[in-house]
């Protein structure tokens, strides 16, 4: 979606409240105070049902394109520190909350998160009826949106509802060259490496080479327009697609990547974005969900023990995929043979994970490396170590 000029910033404090709008395109206007930067921000609005968590919701890269409300009332408590972002800068377009704390009480806070915002150059908007809000998000589905404040505000409300409807919709939208990295990177675990791991940057969290760090994977980290060519030249043992924003649909040229790791028989772990391009690259279609799933506490189950997890997501697109039995992979007439759904949703009966039964590859649609959220599902980067060191000792025993 298209981004304005940067806003601009102003000085902390709640002394005096200045006037700010949030409008959505169906002409709902919620009048709040300026909160972060000021200026104009448009997006897609969705709102995060995690009480905790807010720093690394707003480091979130799958947040890239959108305006996040918040439904936990009080937002703020405890400040912002370096440690807790998630990714290199803050990705979210705009920030609504209700009641924002005037101070951060926590020894490990470096700053308050209004300072955040105004240094990430986030415009929000605080002392609206987030409830509400959400009611109409659930019920509607999530809109475009624009938060207003500043200057941005000498244009009449017309004006700004006018500019919020020539935004661009989610759906067919893409923002993975946007988060990115722009080089490859090579992490190293401490002592040695037990396999390696090329992961593919779709709008990676930093938890995620972190857990596999832990497990002892050295992690070749990818920018999303890596070719197949320089990514099987690593001779890696396993290949990981992150999470990342915007509609699956259009990330052809990673489609295609995906489908060369497969033929190559290569291992490979996908998490929400790569849960949805592994659908995708099996030929089953992916489709915009009403409002989404965004939070850290959603119950999903193992289809195959029957476990529940209570899992973090932040996806508002799924794979389509009949729930039950095996399914031949639709792609070239069945290629890549049979696939079940492993994980479903409890909520709604959204499919929630993905198991090929003759390839090596597998997926889920939430995020078991959450930091601000339950680590329930991290196991799954086990499994993930397990296919990694089989290949590994595979490949020795071909070249043997």
């Amino acid at each position: 979606m298209t981004t304005p000029a940067p806003a601009t910033p102003r000085p902390s404090g709640r002394a005096r409240r200045e006037r700010a709008l949030l409008i959505l395109e169906d002409g709902t206007v919620l009048r709040g105070s300026a909160y972060g930067a000021r200026g104009a921000r448009f997006g897609e609005v969705v709102f995060t049902t995690g009480m905790t968590g807010y720093q690394e919701t707003l480091s979130d890269p799958s947040y890239a394109g959108q305006i996040v409300v918040q439904t936990a009332p009080h937002i703020g408590n405890t400040g912002a520190n370096a440690e807790d972002m998630e990714s290199r800068r803050v990705w979210v377009r705009g920030y609504a909350v209700r009641d924002a704390s005037r101070i951060a009480s926590s020894f490990r806070a470096e700053q308050s998160l209004d300072d955040l915002l105004i240094s990430s150059d986030v415009v929000g908007i605080s002392d609206i009826d987030t409830r509400m809000l959400t009611r109409r998000l659930r019920e509607e589905g999530s809109a475009r949106g624009g938060i207003f404040s500043g200057e941005a505000l000498e244009a009449s409300e017309e004006e700004l509802l006018a500019q919020v409807r020539e935004q661009p919709q989610m759906a067919g939208s893409s923002f993975v060259e946007e988060v990115t990295i722009a080089q490859p990177v090579v992490l190293e675990p401490e002592g040695e490496a037990v396999a390696t791991v090329a992961a593919v940057d779709l709008g990676i969290k930093g938890a995620s080479p972190r857990s596999m760090l832990a497990r002892g994977l050295r992690v070749h980290l990818l920018p999303a327009t890596t070719s197949l060519e320089d990514l099987l030249a690593i001779g890696a043992d396993a290949v990981f697609f992150s999470n990342g924003p915007g509609d699956p649909s259009a990330a052809t040229a990673q489609i295609e990547l995906l489908r060369g790791v497969l033929d190559a028989g290569v291992p490979f772990f996908g998490i929400c974005f790569g849960n949805q391009l592994l659908g995708r690259a099996l030929g089953f279609d992916t489709y915009k969900l009403k409002f989404g799933h965004r939070g850290i506490n959603q119950p999903v189950q193992d289809r195959e023990t029957g476990q529940v997890a209570i899992t973090a997501h932040n996806h508002g697109f799924a794979v389509d995929v009949p729930l039950e039995g095996e399914h031949t992979a639709p792609h070239d007439g069945g290629r890549y043979g049979r696939v079940v759904v492993s994980h479903v949703g409890l909520n709604d009966d959204v499919v929630e994970g993905l198991r090929c039964l003759d390839l090596p590859a597998y997926s889920v649609q939430y995020h078991p490396e959450a930091a601000g959220g339950p680590h329930d599902a991290s196991p799954l980067f086990d499994r993930l170590v397990e296919l990694a060191v089989a290949h590994r000792a595979a490949s020795a025993d071909k070249e043997s």
